[in-house]
């Protein structure tokens, strides 16, 4: 599957993308979720801290992203004192199209995103039973802005939805998977190379 992507972004890339690189430290906020994991807490779609960085390979229009964000203490509110931890890590590998750089080069770039990869999500219950880890497929789309205040440094803005997609085997048999879906809202400083 990374030969085809890698292969297909030779093929559309022109050459002169191999030229910019984004790596984009963020630190950001989820809400909006929910889930079928046992949350007593209801902290799924409350906002939560995320933290992450993404690197992107951006030509002209089309680029490539890979973007892994961490939510520490996902499944809690802080009141209730049900759980020892959580959290919830994404890792995914996506498609960008971005407005025309020559169109966009002293203002904000806009850029829409989307793809897939795993979601990792855990809670320690107090109570053991109830606790659980469990990795998930999972998808991504969203859209932002970057914009470079010097000709390396610049500032981005996110907006992107994950959910867990498919279902679980376990042995021989599919049984329906734990889904898990929110969003994310981030500001990272863009460093382009």
């Amino acid at each position: 599957m990374r030969v085809r992507l890698l292969t297909l972004a030779l093929l559309v890339l022109p050459a002169q993308a191999w030229a910019e690189w984004h790596i984009k430290p963020f630190l950001g906020m989820t809400g909006g979720g929910g889930t079928s994991f046992v949350d007593l807490e209801r902290a799924a779609g409350r906002p939560n801290i995320a933290v992450g960085i993404s690197g992107v390979l951006l030509g002209d229009l089309i680029g490539i992203e890979v973007d892994a964000g961490h939510m520490p203490g996902f499944f809690q509110t802080g009141d209730q004192q049900l759980l020892a931890g959580s959290a919830v890590t994404t890792l995914t590998g996506n498609i960008v199209l971005a407005a025309p750089r020559r169109l966009t080069q002293y203002t904000l770039r806009p850029y829409v995103v989307g793809g897939a990869g795993l979601m990792h999500a855990r809670g320690d219950y107090i109570l053991s039973a109830l606790s659980f880890a469990d990795y998930l497929p999972a998808m991504d789309a969203g859209g932002g802005v970057t914009g470079f205040l010097t000709n390396r440094i610049g500032l981005s803005w996110d907006v992107r939805y994950f959910r867990s997609i498919g279902q679980k085997t376990e042995g021989t048999v599919v049984v329906e998977g734990q889904q898990l879906s929110f969003w994310r809202v981030n500001m990272a400083l863009a460093i382009r190379y």
